[in-house]
């Protein structure tokens, strides 16, 4: 604490609106742009901190708590998925942790659905060749794809990303399936004419896997090689969740050999690592984790985090709390 004024820790760089609020309310401290702190200079930093904002890219468990003190009242995650917060270790130290739902869904679904158009329709493995200076000819069987009208989506995880990326297969004249912990509200099912489905069937069943779960110890790997051979030859896997969903080697192997056509992944097993064997592969679509990467989407989760700050310092409910 400095004077009466809350000490804020910033784990990373956040854009400057947020920044902004929260210096409104209190002491800020971030590191430089573009700068991962070690876990030890994190927690040396967060010493005295009544509020943290953390990324993905941070841990925050006891030790983080601790090494704030007794003082931490709130860890705000810039993120929806929280498997970098231990919540019930902040829980039970009176810490309340909240995250940025609803504020990136669209910007994540754009980037599904990009990735499996540049996965079907071979978009980078063509910009690959033109930037080699490859030389080449238009024919009609030259670079051909595969297309998405009268396919079938399924869907691992109907929730707001899942249901956004569904409405944009409706668009492209897919069908729906899906599967998940629970069914879908009957007017969710309704508006995307959806039908439920057990996991092995909808693996079985569609040309084209989409991948939208929480990363929990039920949910790592649960894109095995068993989970690969069990999906169409001709079918594709799109990642946009978290990267341990997928055991990667194993996705590697399936793409090497056939086993299933392709793959669009924006997200890694072990970030920003991405397994060797998938960089030597055509079939695959590779971005760096841009799945809320637009100004106005970092923007909104930033300032829903900064929020959240502001609310529990005041006293007062955060606007997105994650319950253990």
């Amino acid at each position: 604490m400095t004077g009466t004024r809350p000490r804020i820790v910033v784990s990373r760089w956040i854009p400057d609106d947020a920044v902004a609020m929260l210096r409104e309310a209190g002491e800020v401290w971030l590191p430089e742009p573009d700068r991962a702190l070690p876990t030890a200079e994190l927690h040396q930093r967060l010493a005295g901190a009544d509020a943290a904002v953390v990324t993905l890219s941070e841990r925050a468990d006891a030790d983080f708590a601790d090494a704030a003190g007794p003082q931490l009242k709130v860890v705000a995650n810039v993120a929806v998925g929280y498997d970098n917060i231990d919540v019930p270790a902040l829980a039970e130290r009176g810490v309340t942790v909240t995250n940025t739902p609803g504020v990136l869904t669209d910007a994540t679904a754009d980037i599904a659905f990009g990735l499996l158009l540049s996965v079907t329709r071979r978009l980078g493995e063509g910009e690959r060749l033109l930037r080699a200076g490859t030389p080449w000819s238009f024919h009609l069987g030259f670079m051909l794809g595969s297309g998405l009208q009268g396919k079938t989506l399924g869907i691992i995880g109907l929730g707001q990303i899942g249901t956004a990326m569904a409405e944009r297969a409706r668009a492209f004249g897919m069908s729906i399936v899906y599967t998940g912990r629970r069914r879908a509200p009957a007017e969710v099912e309704s508006a995307l004419d959806a039908t439920y489905l057990p996991q092995d069937e909808l693996l079985a069943t569609a040309d084209v896997v989409s991948l939208h779960c929480p990363l929990t110890p039920q949910t790592r790997h649960l894109i095995d090689a068993d989970a690969l051979a069990a999906m169409k030859p001709t079918a594709f896997l799109v990642n946009t969740t978290r990267g341990p969903v997928v055991d990667e080697a194993a996705l590697a192997a399936a793409l090497r050999e056939g086993t299933i056509a392709g793959a669009g992944l924006d997200v890694f097993e072990n970030e920003p690592d991405v397994h060797p064997d998938l960089l030597d592969l055509d079939n695959v679509a590779l971005a760096p984790h841009l799945g809320s990467a637009t100004v106005e989407t970092r923007t909104a989760m930033a300032t829903l985090a900064a929020r959240n700050v502001l609310a529990v310092l005041a006293g007062e409910p955060p606007l997105t709390e994650v319950t253990p």
